[in-house]
């Protein structure tokens, strides 16, 4: 894809790309796409995605009690269970806020560990990573930031979001419908929305904006971002998926990131022909 052709431009030592659509097709992928990349937090949709695994094994249920009075499995992969970003110390009531928590993943993974009897590391690579055929990937460290993986890795893992194999679609459809859509939230490195929905492990655009997606990824555009310089996201309504992960920290291309990135979404839908999107060639 000509489209793909962006990130040459990008300002990071290393960046691959590639556009996965509904079939699980690559519709195109451009960079270094077997190098192995800190997903940083698209580490959470990929743990989220073993917590449903073990939902239909019966291992655990979304509504289980973990951590705190009235918090539940459910609220902690989509956010609301008041933990702070770092820290288990509660910083607001269950279900009243939006607050973007690394610990809460954390806790999270923990209850899969004990349901599973084994590490998250192993319960994610046998639940997720092998079954996929994601052959670099590999959790080496906190299941919120730490997965490392490649652009091929990622690709399967949108193609199974699309096209579910490891769980039923019904299960599947849970992680990207609005998890208490009334919350109001910050997207970290982004701003502040009201509302601010969420759905398990991946957040949805919504009527987010400014954004980090496109300017035409639709309403139902779910995914995430990461701070290591990496994002993915699909969308439903155009039927793909795009991954671009780099190793330059977020944070130090903040700015241009929150540029670079739209503009490959947007003319990775004007490429794939959405009438909406005018096409950036």
């Amino acid at each position: 894809m000509r489209a793909l052709e962006l990130i040459s431009t990008w300002p990071v030592p290393t960046v691959g790309a590639a556009v996965v659509v509904a079939d699980g097709t690559v519709a195109g992928d451009a960079g270094a796409v077997e190098h192995r990349f800190r997903l940083a937090s698209l580490s959470k949709p990929l743990v989220a995605w073993s917590a449903l695994v073990a939902v239909e094994e019966g291992i655990v249920t979304l509504d289980d009690h973990v951590g705190r009075p009235g918090c539940t499995l459910r609220h902690l992969l989509a956010h609301a269970g008041g933990y702070p970003f770092e820290g288990r110390e509660p910083i607001t009531g269950v279900a009243t806020r939006r607050i973007y928590s690394n610990a809460g993943i954390e806790l999270a993974a923990g209850h899969i560990e004990r349901a599973a009897d084994m590490p998250i590391a192993t319960y994610l690579a046998e639940a997720v990573f092998d079954p996929l055929g994601m052959e670099g990937a590999a959790l080496e460290g906190s299941p919120a930031h730490a997965v490392w993986a490649t652009v091929a890795d990622v690709v399967a893992f949108l193609a199974e979001v699309q096209a579910p194999t490891l769980i039923d679609p019904t299960t599947a459809a849970a992680a990207f419908q609005p998890q208490y859509p009334d919350l109001a939230g910050i997207v970290p490195g982004v701003g502040q929305f009201d509302p601010c929905p969420w759905g398990l492990g991946f957040e949805i655009r919504g009527g987010k904006s400014p954004h980090w997606t496109g300017r035409h990824n639709s309403a139902s555009t779910f995914g995430h971002f990461g701070g290591a310089g990496t994002m993915m996201w699909v969308d439903p309504d155009a039927g793909c998926g795009l991954v671009a992960l780099t190793d330059r920290l977020f944070d130090q291309w903040a700015g241009e990131a929150l540029v670079r990135w739209p503009e490959l979404s947007d003319a990775v839908l004007g490429e794939l022909g959405d009438p909406e999107v005018p096409d950036a060639r």
